[in-house]
């Protein structure tokens, strides 16, 4: 992301500046839509499972000043991990409180793939007939860190750690009394799990799973030109 284009060129190397700016606008893109959009869905899968707590926050909304978060927004421009402000969900109103939060925990990488899936239905095409021109590339580049970006953070937050929704997922399938304990350490977890993003330690399982995603979104978005034999 940004922060390796800038080291890129700290230490003299060259950087494409028009695949920065794509890359930039791509991700203001998802700053301004794509994490609202996240946000959004958790509160709406709340609400549609019987808690009316992000409707009263007035959450359940498309509006960026209502979920962005500056440090979370800054992560992602910088480095391509990022957050917003969380939506406020009371588990209590669910009638299984635990499935009830994987539910709604769940729907938030949801959207990010369905977003990545919608954006490699316009890639794909504009690939195959599009040319190849400048402003073609410049697209091609936005299109490209548009839907990384979205399966990156659909892949993070899978992650079965507290706070990320992963976390949530996993305690549908925990005892009461091992839930617990797992929510206890939650500091604890988070400072390790940051020092292992910073050494590079959870790159590979991530890779794996960002790479799973692609592969399926991908072949969906292709599938119609396949079964026409274009491709």
């Amino acid at each position: 992301m940004l922060f390796s284009a800038i080291l890129t060129m700290i230490r003299g190397g060259s950087v494409d500046l028009g695949s920065v700016i794509a890359q930039i606008l791509s991700t203001l893109f998802i700053i301004v839509f794509i994490l609202p959009l996240h946000e959004c869905a958790h509160g709406w899968m709340a609400v549609k499972l019987g808690d009316m707590t992000p409707k009263y926050d007035k959450r359940i909304t498309l509006n960026p000043l209502a979920s962005i978060d500056p440090m979370g927004a800054l992560c992602l421009l910088l480095f391509g991990y990022g957050w917003a402000k969380p939506v406020q969900v009371n588990p209590r109103n669910f009638r299984n409180p635990k499935t009830g939060m994987a539910i709604v925990a769940l729907a938030g990488p949801l959207s990010n793939i369905i977003a990545a899936l919608i954006g490699s239905i316009i890639f794909v095409p504009v690939a195959l007939f599009g040319g190849n021109g400048a402003l073609i590339g410049f697209i091609l580049t936005f299109l490209s860190s548009y839907i990384v970006i979205n399966i990156s953070l659909a892949a993070f937050n899978l992650i079965p750690l507290p706070p990320l929704d992963g976390s949530r997922i996993v305690a549908a399938f925990l005892s009461d009394r091992a839930m617990y304990a797992y929510y206890k350490y939650q500091n604890i977890i988070v400072m390790v799990f940051f020092f292992a993003m910073m050494s590079g330690a959870l790159s590979t399982p991530l890779n794996i799973v960002e790479g799973f995603i692609q592969n399926v979104i991908f072949f969906i978005a292709k599938l119609p030109y396949m079964l026409l034999g274009i491709i």
